[in-house]
């Protein structure tokens, strides 16, 4: 982007301003023009739609400040701008986009709408604008950021796109739904993300999202357990993290501030209240378990030897008895085979 002209002076100001109301394509009046027409910029005009009367050749347009409220259809089509090429529309308080609102731009290539309060965008906004490469929406889905995220991806569905900005959103994952093939760069900085699950990983993974590139600093990464599949990925897949190396755990307590990439695996513990893998506190919680287990039978082992002699003693009564008990059976199952006995029994 072409760094910021100072305002002409009152007098050039209004001789401009002059000639654009006398001249049709001149520079709008609520705006003023950079050098050449190609650059206008319109900052703090407090417009309520797009001025009308710019230039035919204007190749960036900036409107920052105003109250556009909602980009209405073929916002921009009053005159053909077949030039533009980059639209920058930031802090406009634009809450809706609608259907074709972009008609009549068949050349622009990025687009600006950061720091606008969305809660819509029409499943067509983003229709006849085929060269559109770059998206940038940084702190602009804060309103709505699942309804949009929605919204936004039938609006995406014919568009490729080439760079893609959302930081500053809140998300607490990875919009895999916004991720159209063929995008390049993904900036997701200042979000709330704390890891990427491995679901995230494998959508990464796609065919078309091979050659992504992310940008993930100052994000709220979590160092735990749940973390590791990230870390195994950042590791064998760095160079597509553009600001890897810089990435830092924001906890827990042991790890706050820590170099995401000098972590061991091995290191990230989890407690049972986390849902992850088990971790310290729970290996701890099983060996301590196990030491109570062998204490417990060490005693039971030690009485035993202690009262061997008694145990002996009881063994052999215990014998003895059982034998006693077999000998009067086997004397009765004698006293009832003798046929002596049994003819005895018959005689009257």
């Amino acid at each position: 982007l072409l760094p910021l002209a100072l305002a002409p002076t009152s007098s050039s100001s209004s001789s401009s301003s002059s000639s654009a109301a006398a001249s049709p394509g001149g520079c709008p009046s609520a705006c003023y023009c950079v050098a050449t027409p190609e650059l206008v910029q319109c900052r703090y005009e407090k417009l309520e739609e797009p001025p009308k009367e710019l230039p035919a050749t204007v190749h960036n347009l900036s409107i920052v400040g105003s109250n556009l409220s909602v980009l209405r259809r073929a916002a921009f089509a009053s005159q053909p701008l077949p030039d533009l090429r980059l639209l920058r529309l930031r802090h406009d308080n634009i809450h809706g986009v609608e259907e074709l609102a972009l008609q009549g731009l068949p050349s622009l290539n990025t687009l600006d709408l950061s720091h606008n309060p969305l809660l819509w965008v029409a499943a067509g906004a983003f229709s006849d604008v085929p060269r559109l490469r770059t998206l940038q929406l940084n702190q602009a889905l804060l309103a709505s950021p699942q309804a949009l995220q929605e919204q936004l991806a039938l609006a995406l569905t014919n568009l490729t796109l080439r760079r893609l900005e959302l930081s500053g959103n809140a998300l607490q994952t990875l919009p895999l739904s916004l991720l159209t093939p063929g995008l390049e760069e993904l900036d997701l900085r200042n979000n709330s993300l704390q890891r990427l699950t491995e679901v995230e990983l494998l959508g990464l993974e796609t065919p078309g999202l091979r050659g992504l590139r992310l940008s993930l600093g100052n994000n709220p990464l979590s160092c735990d357990c749940s973390l590791r599949p990230f870390l195994a990925w950042l590791r064998s897949w760095g160079s597509r993290v553009t600001d890897g190396r810089g990435l830092r755990c924001h906890g827990p307590a042991p790890h706050r501030g820590a170099v995401l990439l000098r972590l061991r695996p091995d290191g990230l513990g989890c407690s049972s209240s986390d849902g992850g893998e088990p971790g310290r506190l729970e290996t701890a919680s099983y060996v301590f378990f196990s030491i109570v287990l062998a204490l417990i039978g060490l005693v039971f082992l030690m009485v035993l030897y202690l009262n061997r002699r008694g145990i002996k003693r009881w063994l052999h009564n215990l014998r003895e008895a059982c034998r006693d008990q077999m000998e009067g059976y086997h004397y009765r199952y004698e006293q009832d085979a003798d046929p002596r006995c049994a003819s005895a029994a018959g005689t009257p």
